[in-house]
């Protein structure tokens, strides 16, 4: 199903795929395709692991921020209040102003 996608996304049709089979197999010979195609798997699997492995790190990351904001967004403590005086304007008026 994979190289059906693979194919598919190229635009490659049964007759292109069978040629580039062909051409391997006259380049690298019968004896060396297997090796090659089974050097191909092992890297393509590490690059996947390794891609996983960033995916997880990332997540991981994702979540402990979440944790951190929950504890920093905890609900404020409560003030105590005071009683205070209400404030007095002081103003001179005009007379106290031209004396």
């Amino acid at each position: 199903m994979t190289i059906s996608i693979i194919f598919s996304f190229l635009n490659l049709g049964t007759p292109e795929v069978m040629l580039i089979v062909f051409v391997a197999l006259l380049l690298f010979g019968g004896k060396k395709l297997p090796e090659l195609a089974r050097g191909l798997g092992k890297g393509i699997r590490e690059f996947k692991d390794a891609s996983d492995g960033v995916k997880r790190e990332i997540h991981r990351n994702i979540n402990s921020v979440d944790d951190n904001m929950d504890v920093a967004v905890s609900p404020p403590a409560q003030l105590e209040t005071t009683e205070t005086a209400p404030l007095i304007n002081e103003t001179k008026t005009d007379s106290e102003v031209k004396s």
